[in-house]
């Protein structure tokens, strides 16, 4: 790869961190609140994070009053702050992950503008941009923390690897690190705890895996030897210990059920019903890269090809090292989570800064080539183009209605339109122009879909709406039950009204009155479940075919509703 010794001149520097910073704002917290909380995850944490705070307990996690242990406890930390600061919603509980995608985007600006200035902002502009760090960054789960704090992790280390000493035989004369160096390596134990406190020991197992395979490679020790320094090893156990050591004191079941079933049976078994195929990632991955999917894969086989060479030459890392330190932390991620018998997409998020960085460096060296080729542009164009005619048809997808003629002719119409701006732009200005032509269309679908696709995303997508029709529907105190429903349905209920959703499936069956929601055409199954007991059908909640009954021991009251049932079109 080409050399630059100059930094961003400070005139320069100003500007370009301002134009990353107002990139991450919009890419990661434009409508954090848009659409509620999707899935089981999302809520699910976000109440673990609430019943902490009410209980003022930073030590246990909490579910429905009940010990959950499958995760460490930095995210409901970071959400509790959110909580305490904000108020508790759904946006601030989707906080952490926005935050943490600004710091690791923020990061690597940070990294390259001293190793690459040529690359900086491109690289950061195309990291925020990408859909897996746009789709997480706006999630309540663990995976963004954990990402964000993996890669200032290994920006970290490869900062000390920098060092004149680090890889020369300085070092195995023992030559101590000098001090930039020895705050860089305190730092890279800093954020690895900080990361095994997001999601476990898989933050230092990946990264003792991409360290060792990097010096198996370049043929050396002593990226091992001079990472193993004692000062940071403490400093990391005494950041990550003291939680684990406190939460198994509390909970003497936490290191079976947290090291032995959440992560030894979650990677050898498939205990939790996420078995996929060994190529699962390959697919998510190229998802996880839209709209950079093309140049992405164009990127790292050029760092391949550029890395072939003598191994000793591995050890510049600023000519050979990087790109294949690189490649090697994007492919390893993949490569262990294809061989786990449990397959989630967050898993492999922390391989995707690796991707884009290489990307970024690809383009650096590509400022003033000749015209792009149509082998790479055409396919690259096509995704790109094709994102603001999927935002405009989104709705009507996923309310799973009959797309009309008109619809497909605007959608097409778009597309078209960006398609040829974009090769046209590409072939006329140069690969210069990527980012920028890239830039457009992802700006666009975002602000499309939390503005105009939102009101249908939320209701369809989200519990929230629901909710808020229960609450004008029955008594505030009212117990809640759910039968046959998604299990989302229940943990997306049980946040946005506050409250334990019983669940008839699991015998869980309130004695008091209560509202059951239900899948549609379960009517007759849940009138032999209630055993005897009375049972009203009060509403339809058409969005996400369901329906609500009003389960009482006594004749029901002739309401309105119970006369007639409603119907919620949202």
């Amino acid at each position: 790869m080409k050399q630059e010794h100059d930094h961003l001149r400070p005139s320069r520097r100003w500007p370009a961190l301002l134009i990353v910073v107002a990139f991450c704002a919009f890419f990661f917290f434009l409508g954090l609140g848009a659409i509620g909380l999707t899935g089981a995850d999302e809520p699910r944490y976000a109440q673990i994070a609430r019943e902490m705070l009410a209980r003022h307990d930073w030590v246990t996690p909490v579910l429905y009053g009940k010990p959950w242990l499958e995760k460490p406890v930095l995210y409901y930390w970071a959400a509790m702050v959110a909580y305490k600061s904000f108020g508790v919603s759904d946006w601030a509980a989707r906080l952490p992950s926005a935050v943490s995608a600004s710091a690791m985007v923020l990061a690597i600006f940070a990294f390259l503008r001293r190793l690459r200035p040529a690359a900086a902002v491109d690289a950061c502009l195309i990291t925020a941009a990408a859909a897996g760090c746009i789709g997480f960054s706006r999630a309540a789960s663990t995976d963004m923390p954990l990402a964000a704090l993996f890669t200032l992790a290994m920006l970290c280390w490869l900062r000390a690897l920098l060092s004149e000493h680090w890889l020369k035989q300085e070092v195995g004369q023992g030559r101590s690190l000098q001090a930039p160096d020895r705050w860089a390596l305190l730092a890279f134990y800093v954020f690895l705890a900080l990361a095994t406190l997001a999601k476990g020991p898989i933050a230092p197992g990946l990264a003792a895996l991409v360290i060792i395979v990097y010096a198996a490679i370049a043929r050396t020790w002593k990226p091992i030897t001079a990472t193993l320094w004692w000062p940071g090893i403490l400093l990391f156990l005494a950041i990550a210990m003291p939680w684990f050591i406190a939460v198994q004191r509390a909970n003497p079941q936490f290191a079976r059920e947290f090291f032995l079933e959440q992560n030894l049976a979650r990677f050898g078994t498939n205990l939790y019903r996420h078995k996929q195929p060994f190529w699962y990632y390959l697919p998510v991955v190229a998802v996880a890269l839209v709209p950079w999917t093309v140049y992405g894969v164009a990127g790292f086989c050029q760092a391949i090809k550029e890395s072939r060479t003598e191994p000793q030459a591995y050890r510049d890392i600023e000519e050979r090292g990087l790109p294949l330190f690189l490649c090697i932390w994007a492919v390893v991620p993949v490569v262990f989570f294809s061989i786990s018998q449990s397959k989630l997409p967050g898993y492999i998020l922390p391989s995707i800064p690796a991707w884009t960085v290489l990307l970024g460096l690809f383009l650096a060296d590509r400022r003033e080539a000749a015209r792009p080729r149509w082998a790479l542009i055409i396919p690259h164009a096509a995704i790109a183009a094709t994102l603001v005619p999927i935002a405009f048809l989104l709705p009507t997808m996923v309310l799973r209605q009959h797309i009309v003629g008109l619809q497909l002719v605007i959608a097409g119409a778009v597309g078209v339109v960006l398609l040829i701006a974009i090769l046209g732009t590409l072939r006329t200005r140069g690969l210069a122009m990527l980012p920028f032509a890239t830039l457009v269309p992802v700006v666009v679908t975002l602000a499309y879909v939390v503005t105009i696709d939102a009101p249908v995303l939320d209701g369809t997508l989200s519990t929230r709406v629901l909710a808020r029709e229960i609450t004008q529907m029955v008594p505030t105190a009212s117990e809640v039950a759910t039968f046959h429903a998604r299990r989302e349905v229940g943990y997306g209920l049980s946040f946005y009204l506050n409250q334990t959703v019983a669940n008839y499936d699991i015998g869980e069956r309130p004695a008091a009155d209560h509202l059951v929601v239900a899948a549609q055409g379960t009517e007759d199954s849940l009138r032999q479940a209630v055993g005897g007991r009375r049972i009203s059908h009060v509403g339809t909640y058409p969005a996400q075919r369901l329906d609500l009954f009003w389960v009482s021991s006594a004749p029901p009251i002739q309401t309105p509703e119970a006369q007639k049932p409603a119907s919620m079109t949202h």
